[in-house]
């Protein structure tokens, strides 16, 4: 058999082998990593799938979460007001109502007022949607790096959240309020959000709204409100139930000042202020808190206008104290707390049991503003108001219009036949005849306003009561000394004269009470003026039945006890043509 010829295998063969083993072991690697590589691409094709499809049904989701939320109403606690009773020169007396809130428009507040508030809550809300996701980062990393407080909620939600929900924490609360706010601010203008914001923030020491604590720390409206106060407000939004204590804490007054810094600065860089401005800022004084004990007297004054006030409206006292409304009252504050002391220190304790009443009334001739009412020394120990309810019981009190042959028209006619007419309609007879015979019914609202509008403005009621020829009759008995008369006083630059019966050592007087001597149970004295009347009565009482006023006004008898003190209270008034009211002169028109 012929042998099979042997192949030679070569170096360079095996080489060319180990070549194409090498090129099929990388083609196997290739397609190994592009098997690998496409099913990585197809994985993430399907996470981006899956994440664009869960992305897309939140949206659709947030979408018809937004369509089917409506904007809720506002919540009863941010709808109800206060009603604010002012005087004559509006300061402040007091308020009814069961929150101490008033709306006032963005346009009561000044500008300087609005950017603090915005440097020291949300900087970007005069361009965000109403969500910032920035001022909660901002917020959590100066919480993690011991900087500046700021709140991570925008005002829009922080308004959202004061007025439109409930204080509920929780996530889907917060996404609820967040939902809402964003809703809000594509519905609303910035300016509307703002005002509504400003009307119900919480300031601390128990008031909402900037109106209440412009008035609770400064004593002021907020049109008045200054750069240094209103950015003292705004920093106190941080955490007001901490810092309402500023002005009697001096830590407090201390970490306050800081946070006030800190919004001045932010205001002048973003160039909210000027740098003049910012140099000029003195940290403000604060009223003190919390507050002394309320004057029970001064709720006398509320009372009686607040009767007549929602008389006027044609609404409820309660509606009244809920309204928001501002009441501006005919009251002479000063002369009243200055009455109100000279009382308190010349009334005497109680005498066996029995106690010494006083009562004062002044109001302007011929107009019928009661500038002074003094009705008691501490309502919450006796409601009832002696000037307004208390009887002065007849006897010599009329004298002066008893004269023989004088005739009265009503309502003086009426009140001749009063056995016991009360201070405030003795005062008006008095006033009439200061008013040559004009009567003027007596008011004490001058002026009722709502959020900056009037509502009422109150025009005098006069008509007249008597001749002008009969009243000067009447005067010239009362100035006639020796007589059933008077005299005028001494010191009066503009002619008052007072009637009582005749002292010692002092002006002829004429008045008395309900009989004479010991057993006279009030005593009264007028002293009047073209532009001020003036009546003081005492009463006394024992156990709230009647008893007489001798022995209770120490060593003075009691004549002379109510001359003296209303004509210290006369020297109070000054001048009392300062005093004049603010409205139109009156025109005569029959009194109801």
């Amino acid at each position: 058999m012929n042998a099979r010829p042997t192949t030679r295998v070569t170096g360079r063969d095996l080489l060319r082998r180990g070549g194409a083993r090498l090129r099929g072991i990388g083609t196997f690697l290739r397609r190994t990593r592009l098997r690998r590589r496409r099913t990585r691409v197809r994985r993430l094709r399907r996470v981006l799938a899956a994440l664009l499809t869960l992305f897309l049904l939140v949206c659709a989701a947030v979408v018809v979460a937004y369509r089917m939320t409506p904007i809720p109403e506002p919540h009863p606690e941010t709808v109800s007001q206060s009603t604010v009773f002012v005087d004559t020169e509006g300061d402040y007396l007091g308020r009814r109502g069961p929150v101490d809130r008033q709306d006032i428009s963005l346009k009561q507040v000044p500008r300087h007022v609005q950017d603090a508030v915005i440097a020291a809550e949300n900087r970007s809300f005069r361009t965000d949607s109403g969500v910032a996701p920035s001022a909660i980062l901002r917020a959590a990393l100066a919480t993690v790096t011991g900087g500046d407080r700021q709140g991570g909620s925008t005002i829009t939600q922080q308004y959202v959240k004061n007025a439109l929900l409930t204080p509920e924490q929780s996530l889907k609360r917060k996404a609820h309020e967040a939902l809402i706010a964003v809703k809000v601010d594509r519905t609303r203008a910035k300016d509307d959000i703002l005002a509504g914001y400003l009307n119900t923030v919480y300031f601390g020491r128990g008031a909402a709204g900037v109106e209440s604590a412009a008035r609770n720390y400064f004593g002021i409206g907020a049109r008045d409100l200054t750069v240094s106060q209103g950015a003292a407000l705004a920093s106190i939004l941080n955490l007001p139930s901490y810092y309402e204590r500023a002005g009697a804490d001096a830590k407090v007054t201390g970490t306050l000042e800081r946070r006030w810094v800190w919004v001045l600065d932010a205001m002048a860089d973003s160039k909210a202020i000027s740098a003049r401005e910012r140099a000029a800022a003195r940290f403000p004084a604060f009223r003190f808190y919390p507050p002394g004990g309320t004057n029970g007297q001064r709720q006398y004054l509320i009372d009686t206008a607040s009767a007549e006030a929602a008389d006027r409206l044609g609404i409820s006292e309660d509606q009244l104290a809920r309204g928001g409304y501002k009441v501006h009252t005919t009251f002479d504050l000063g002369l009243q707390d200055e009455t109100a002391e000279l009382v308190r220190e010349r009334t005497s304790q109680a005498v066996k049991g029995a106690r010494l009443h006083t009562a004062v009334v002044a109001t302007v001739p011929g107009d019928g503003a009661v500038r002074v009412l003094y009705g008691g020394a501490d309502y919450a120990h006796q409601p009832f108001n002696d000037a307004v309810d208390g009887a002065v019981e007849a006897g010599t009190v009329l004298e002066p219009f008893a004269y023989k042959g004088l005739r009265f028209g009503d309502p003086l006619s009426g009140l001749l036949r009063e056995t016991a007419p009360t201070p405030l309609r003795l005062n008006a007879a008095y006033a009439t005849l200061a008013a040559d015979g004009t009567y003027a019914a007596p008011y004490t609202v001058a002026k009722i306003t709502k959020a900056g509008r009037t509502v009422h403005t109150a025009r005098p009621k006069t008509r007249t009561a008597m001749h002008g020829k009969e009243a000067a009759v009447v005067t010239e008995l009362l100035n006639v000394p020796g007589a059933e008369g008077g005299a005028f006083v001494p010191g009066a630059e503009d002619g008052a004269f007072v009637p009582a019966r005749a002292v010692p050592a002092g002006p002829v007087v004429h008045s008395a009470g309900a009989g004479s001597g010991p057993g006279t149970r009030t005593s009264w004295r007028s002293v009047y003026s073209p532009r001020l009347a003036l009546t003081l009565a005492l009463f006394a009482e024992r156990g709230g039945k009647p008893v007489r006023v001798a022995g209770l006004t120490g060593d003075l008898p009691p004549d002379a006890y109510a001359a003296l003190t209303a004509n210290e209270v006369w020297r109070l008034a000054g001048s009392p043509g300062g005093r004049t009211p603010e409205h139109p002169k009156p025109t005569t028109a029959p009194v109801p």
